[in-house]
């Protein structure tokens, strides 16, 4: 069924300071979950076909190259935050000018950026292989997959940063469609080239390669031929509008490695224990954005509701739209939780898990439920933190649960019960942080209406 979508408004009239709070973020978020779980249900198909050809390394081959890659999409995201966040706030207080303005300007230095990233992790990539672990046949499947799809992290870079546009406007459906659209184009090609032309791994990296282009080009059309809200980018106005771009984009870039570095680090405890346990880890991390993808379009949601709302001045409805997001979140997750229990047998079955590899799967099946609150918690935090003016709140606080929260835990876990004990301390981790961020969120929200 169709998510209900809120009445017309002019393209310059702010859609999120009036209406429901509770609406716009349910609206807002299963509009962006559609295009988020297309992706990520891609991803985890294009884990299942690999797993299909029936060597354990490929499959940990896979996850090694999704731990890499996820650096730069989550450079990525932090980028697409800042773009959102600007372009709302300025349409919150009715300037379509500027938010054009900023639009063009936000998306030249994310695209250089993107840039920057392919640049910087090229020459790094086996050591930084070496470090995750695995063998060296794995590592090399690995760095051939990351070869591959490492450039096309431009053509990600302009897809996410043309959808943060569209958030910002309050297009929810075409925002949607422009990952639905990647997602689509992934599930036609990854069985045509992994099996129908019997190029396995490289398959699935070139169908990551064409997928990115039809996502920024959807984006494109979204932003610029529908809404108009890109105007033509201009040097001078680029090298004006960095600045108050990096102020959201650095922080909340820093943000979003915490939880890529975190994971290497759990990977690298659980590699200690052979190619079958990084193999069930592989799929552990692709079946965890399939389930709580919602969780993370909830974050990309609830900023651009935040910031018109702030551009306005409607602290009630800020406040508001912060207590249906956790709301919001402690629903999700309850269903998600009763569903991956429910189905933990089946999902071993599927990707023919087996020893350590089934142990690890089924476990987080059953404890995934608390451990996704408490961080779903700390990511309605950082949207609020990121769109309200301060972004190193969410930077300390996602670094510290990547650290403290995860580091003494992981290695104990691991110690305690082997990769299954490292799960556990991770989510037992997870706990402090997502209550401290959530009530700071409320409480700088207060703090900004005295100051107001």
């Amino acid at each position: 069924m169709d998510a209900p979508t809120p009445p017309p408004l002019s393209a310059s009239e702010p859609r999120f300071v009036t209406g429901s709070t509770m609406r716009h973020v349910v609206v807002m978020t299963l509009t962006a979950s559609v295009g988020l779980m297309a992706v990520f249900v891609v991803d985890l198909l294009s884990l299942l076909y690999v797993s299909r050809l029936g060597d354990p390394r490929l499959t940990a081959a896979v996850g090694l190259s999704t731990i890499v890659l996820f650096i730069g999409i989550s450079i990525n995201v932090g980028l697409m935050i800042a773009v959102a966040a600007l372009v709302s706030r300025a349409l919150g207080r009715g300037d379509r000018a500027l938010a054009r303005r900023l639009a063009a300007s936000s998306l030249v230095i994310m695209a250089i950026f993107a840039g920057l990233v392919v640049a910087v992790i090229w020459p790094l990539l086996p050591r930084a292989l070496a470090l995750i672990g695995a063998d060296d046949e794995t590592r090399a499947i690995a760095a051939r997959f990351i070869a591959i799809t490492l450039p096309s992290n431009v053509l990600m870079a302009l897809g996410m940063g043309l959808s943060g546009v569209l958030r910002a406007v309050g297009d929810a459906k075409r925002a949607m469609y422009v990952t639905l659209a990647g997602g689509i184009v992934t599930a036609g090609l990854d069985p045509l080239l992994i099996f129908g032309l019997g190029l396995g791994v490289d398959g699935a990296a070139v169908a990551t390669v064409i997928s990115r282009m039809v996502f920024a080009w959807v984006g494109w059309h979204g932003a610029v031929r529908v809404h108009d809200l890109v105007a033509r980018p201009r040097w001078a106005d680029v090298v004006a509008d960095a600045r108050p771009m990096l102020a959201i984009a650095l922080p909340a870039v820093l943000t979003n490695i915490a939880t890529p570095v975190a994971s290497a680090f759990v990977a690298g405890v659980i590699a200690r224990f052979g190619d079958t346990a990084i193999a069930g880890n592989a799929i552990v991390d692709r079946l965890t954005p399939v389930a709580f993808g919602g969780l993370f379009a909830l974050s990309g949601a609830v900023g651009p509701i935040l910031g018109q709302n702030w551009g306005a001045l409607r602290f009630d409805r800020m406040r508001q739209a912060l207590r249906d997001a956790v709301v919001f979140t402690a629903i999700y997750v309850g269903i998600v939780w009763a569903v991956l229990a429910a189905g933990s047998g089946m999902i071993v079955a599927l990707f023919d898990a087996r020893g350590l590899a089934a142990e690890l799967v089924t476990f987080f099946c059953w404890v995934s439920g608390p451990m996704w609150f408490f961080i779903g918690l700390l990511f309605v935090a950082n949207a609020a933190f990121n769109n309200l003016g301060s972004p190193f709140l969410s930077t300390a606080f996602n670094w510290g649960r990547a650290t403290l929260g995860t580091v003494p835990f992981a290695y104990l876990g691991a110690a305690w019960a082997g990769p299954v004990g490292a799960l556990a301390g991770v989510a037992l981790g997870s706990v402090l942080f997502g209550i401290a961020g959530i009530l700071t969120a409320f409480w700088t929200l207060r703090r900004l209406e005295r100051a107001a």
